[in-house]
Parts: C-alpha cells; structure tokens; sequence
C-alpha cells in the first residue's frame, strides 16, 4: 500500500526519521541512561524499537501503560511516573505483571499508602522543582523516603520534571541548572542510585539527572520544533480534501479537533494558512497565490503536540518512502 492509498484521517510515522531521532538521542543518553516516555507514542511497537536500540527502562504516565508494556515483555524497568491513591486497580496490575519490575512515584503519605497496600515494591520521591504540578517540597523528600522505607518500601532515589522550562527561551541552561540544584539537595535526603527527570526540551541542557525521561523527541511535533531541539518531525497526519469553495477561497479537509491535539496552538499545513479546526474538518487557505488543492487530493497536516495527538488514533502508519510497511496499534491508548 502507499500513503495516498490510506484512509483518512491517518497518522502516518516516517520510520527512517524516527530511526535517526533514536539514534541521535541514544548518542548522547546511551542504553538505560535514556528512560523513553511512553505517553509520547502510546504505542508497544515504537517501544520495542527503543529497546531493540538499548533503551529497555520506559517511563510511563498511566497504569494502562504500565499494564500494555509489561505484557508485551517490556517490563525490565516501569517507572509510573505519576502519583496514584487507587491502591485497588494499582495492585491489579502489580499482580498482572510478576515478572516486570514496577516503580512508582510518591509525593505524599497517602500515595505511599496506596503504594505500599497495592504491593509495590519500589518508589521514586517525586520533587517539585518549579512546575506547579505533582511532587513534594524539597525539603521534605527526605521525611517521605523514611516514611516510605518504614512502610518496608525501597526508596530508589528521586525525581523532578522541569516540565515549565522545556521551551524556555531565554537562559534555559542556568535555569534547568537552578531546578535541578533542587533536585540534588533532595537526593542527598533520600540517596539511592536514581535521579530521574527531565525530557525533550532539556536533553541537551540537563547534565544533572542519571536518566532522562524524554519521549516526544521520537515523533516530534511543530512545538518542539519551534523551540530547536534538533530532532526531524517523523509523523504527521494525512488528511483528504472533501470540498474546495474557490470563490471564497478556502478547502476543507477530513480531520480537525478529534484528530489532532490542540492543547500547543493549531497545527500546520506547508504552503498554508489554517484558518480553524471543526470536530472533524480543518479549513484552509493556501499562499502567495498557490492554488488550492482539488477535492479528493491529500494534504500532510504536522501536528503541533504530538502526545494527545497520538493517543486520538487507533494506529500508527509506519512508512518508508511512500511505502507503508508497517501497521503498529496504538494500544497503550486510554487509562
């Protein structure tokens, strides 16, 4: 099959791009040093091909994904990098999954109750260290880690997501490096041999973490792109052009808001102005007085959030070319 053979909307991945983004990613954060973000790609598939290239440890943001990749053998290393206080679906997929190895991060008392009556066995202390999100008070992560290791839990070490400056532009190296001194002061209340942080837009900038939890680097988006992190956009979404109105001067296209995130702003088309995103359509106009595409044409939209994007999809087309080679269920989908 090639690409305009697809049915629309499709989310169509370039697999010698996303190979390259591995493989630049892997250069600087070799083997397990990267701990790939599985919410990125949702997907067991592109999972696999992380650890084909060495990175077997995933990070992860649902129990769903911790359930999907443990299942299809990938559990060597599970960070649920994320807070839970449902101690009963928690232990559910502990039990489903007795041969992975499971950590689970804690910021509170109460998550490491749930954690300790779901029978985790090990817990990263999660640190706020400027994001106003999850994660304890620095200097209480040392009071959390005894209180998780009197609860018979192995405090691992730490972690902290400098989520609010992976697009900063201005001095984001001094202020990556002021969020991680935080970081640090908290591993010296708790020790262990992790410390965990860090993504997409900081891999080349945070020098402090022992792994990096980036996911978004493998598939890309225009945000990012934005921001010049230096890894190529390897997907995007094929739409099909349904209705042309030349005395207005616009196209619709068969996919919008139920396709794409849009939490970064609108999408983009090469050559093109967006005008919006409708449920299903996305209407645009073309520049410098290019014409506008024919009803049935196909327009390549560049998604500007790649993670909700992914998760509104069934499947990821994987191409070489204009080849499709490849169909990989987006099967870590939902919660």
């Amino acid at each position: 099959m090639r690409i305009d053979e697809l049915p629309t909307p499709a989310l169509v991945v370039d697999l010698d791009l996303l190979d390259a983004n591995i493989a630049r990613m892997g250069a600087a954060w070799p083997g397990t040093r990267l701990r790939p973000h599985a919410k990125a790609f949702k997907c067991t598939s592109l999972a696999r091909r992380l650890a084909d290239a060495g990175h077997t440890a995933f990070c992860t943001a649902t129990l769903r994904e911790i359930a999907g990749l443990a299942a299809a053998g990938l559990g060597d290393d599970l960070l649920l990098a994320n807070e839970v206080v449902d101690a009963d679906r928690l232990r559910a997929v502990i039990e489903g999954a007795p041969d992975a190895r499971i950590t689970i991060a804690v910021d509170s008392v109460e998550t490491i109750d749930a954690a300790a009556r779901a029978g985790v066995h090990e817990v990263l202390i999660d640190v706020n260290v400027g994001m106003p999100r999850c994660g304890c008070d620095p200097a209480d992560a040392g009071r959390l880690a005894d209180a998780a290791r009197a609860r018979g839990l192995v405090a691992r070490g730490v972690m902290g997501y400098e989520g609010h400056l992976m697009t900063e532009p201005v001095d984001q190296g001094a202020k990556v490096e002021s969020a991680m001194a935080l970081l640090l002061d908290a591993h010296d209340q708790v020790g262990g041999d992790v410390i965990s942080g860090g993504g997409t837009g900081s891999w080349s900038k945070n020098h402090w973490v022992t792994e990096l939890q980036a996911g978004s680097f493998t598939l890309m988006d225009t945000h990012y792109e934005a921001a010049g992190v230096g890894f190529a956009k390897a997907m995007r979404l094929q739409l099909t052009v349904v209705s042309v109105n030349g005395t207005g001067g616009w196209a619709t296209a068969d996919g919008g808001l139920k396709a794409l995130g849009m939490d970064h702003g609108n999408s983009s088309i090469d050559g093109a102005d967006i005008w919006y995103h409708a449920d299903e359509h996305t209407v645009f106009s073309m520049r410098d007085g290019a014409p506008l595409p024919a009803v049935g044409d196909r327009v390549t939209v560049w998604p500007a959030h790649v993670d909700p994007t992914v998760s509104q999809h069934e499947q990821l087309w994987v191409t070489r070319g204009d080849e499709v080679v490849d169909r990989w269920p987006v099967d870590l989908r939902n919660w």
